[in-house]
């Protein structure tokens, strides 16, 4: 059974003082290897330079938005050797840039196909030009592919680790002072195959990359959180994540709000608040089927309030999902204004109670349409929906 062990993180009086990643860290390591328990953190922003680890049967707890987790600002320098994918040391043009404990992210080219990779690792120790990190990148970069080192990572961040609850603090992202981390890769928080990850009265915001992402994740919860002005999306709910709940969130001023990412399946989106996205507010597509969302509102998308992503196989398409009691107003700003953007093939979708409307008057607003139906949409089940101030209801093209 997990241990009850509770210990305080301050920055003048606790069992656990500083003001940086290292005095979180070696908090909660503390707990773990104990079995399990509580750390609390106190008032004031600790400069994060690099992710705090979660561990198992820990619940890390802070004091509201007044326990601030605050990245410090990014730098990049090029790679002056290669590093093959069993390599655990980089040289580095500007070795200043990295600390023992710090973050070393590796980008660059694949020299074996078109993409850009990505790895992560703290560094250990420090040699001149050459930093030795904590493992192998399992990649390879090569110089002759341009790669570079960088200070970019989660603020918070797990992989392969279960049972775990965060709440009652603030992330904040520092979004002027750091380069973009591609979702599927950082966030605010990110983790990785971990189940039953609870995520609880958290702010994060300003991160130059996603608010919270969790990839191939089962049985996360988040509630009573808050995504603010974050690059790319607020919540992304990653790839062959099952049976996420996501209640009472707030999502203002982020790329795009809700994001189904791939194989999402089986989840919950309620009661949550999704306001002045860049692109859309909730965006469902591959393979993302048999969920539920309701009674959430939806204002002021820059491109529509809900977005199915269509894909070339039909039968990876948004299947079985059910929409109901949602409110989606004023979406769009340009063109065809469309609340509810219907693309590729969904079957037996659910659209029930739903109110869409549009409350603008001004010219910019003109062809306001509340749902566009594309013809390979099949069994469409549209039930006691109302449509207040646009020019068409349904234009439905089956």
């Amino acid at each position: 059974m997990p241990a009850n062990i509770t210990v305080s993180v301050g920055q003048r009086k606790a069992d656990f003082v500083g003001r940086t990643h290292m005095v979180l860290q070696g908090a909660v390591d503390y707990v773990a290897r104990l079995g399990g328990g509580t750390v609390k953190i106190g008032r004031g922003t600790w400069e994060m330079g690099n992710s705090l680890f979660i561990r198992e049967h820990v619940r890390i707890v802070g004091s509201g938005d007044n326990t601030v987790l605050r990245k410090c600002a990014s730098t990049v320098t090029p790679l002056l050797d290669d590093i093959d994918w069993y390599g655990t040391s980089v040289r580095v043009q500007d070795p200043s840039i990295f600390s023992i404990g710090g973050a070393l992210l590796l980008r660059g080219k694949s020299p074996h196909y078109e993409a850009t990779r990505f790895s992560k690792h703290t560094v250990l120790a420090i040699d001149g030009d050459t930093m030795h990190i904590d493992r192998d990148p399992r990649d390879n970069f090569w110089t002759d592919t341009e790669p570079v080192a960088a200070t970019l990572f989660p603020i918070i961040t797990g992989d392969y680790i279960n049972d775990v609850t965060i709440e009652s603090l603030c992330i904040d992202g520092n979004r002027e002072e750091n380069e973009e981390l591609n979702g599927n890769y950082g966030g605010g928080i990110f983790i990785q195959d971990c189940d039953r990850i609870v995520i609880r009265n958290v702010t994060t915001r300003d991160n130059n990359s996603d608010g919270m992402s969790w990839q191939v994740c089962d049985d996360v919860t988040v509630e009573d959180c808050r995504c603010i002005n974050n690059t790319n999306l607020g919540l992304h709910a990653g790839s062959g994540s099952q049976r996420s709940q996501v209640r009472d969130c707030t999502m203002v001023g982020n790329g795009q709000g809700f994001f189904f990412c791939w194989g999402v399946r089986e989840s919950v989106l309620e009661r949550c608040t999704i306001e002045d996205t860049k692109t859309q507010g909730i965006s469902i597509g591959h393979r993302d089927t048999d969920n539920l969302i309701r009674d959430n509102v939806v204002r002021r998308s820059g491109e529509h309030g809900l977005y199915f992503r269509t894909h070339p196989q039909t039968k990876r398409d948004a299947h079985r999902n059910v929409f109901e009691r949602n409110v989606i107003e004023d979406s769009g700003t340009k063109g065809d204004c469309v609340a509810i953007e219907m693309l590729g093939a969904a079957e037996d979708v659910v659209l029930r109670d739903n109110t869409i409307r549009d409350t603008r008057r001004t010219a910019k607003s003109r062809n306001r349409i509340g749902l566009r139906i594309a013809e390979g949409i099949e069994r469409l089940t549209l039930e006691g929906n109302t449509f207040e101030g646009v020019e068409q209801d349904v234009l439905d093209r089956r």
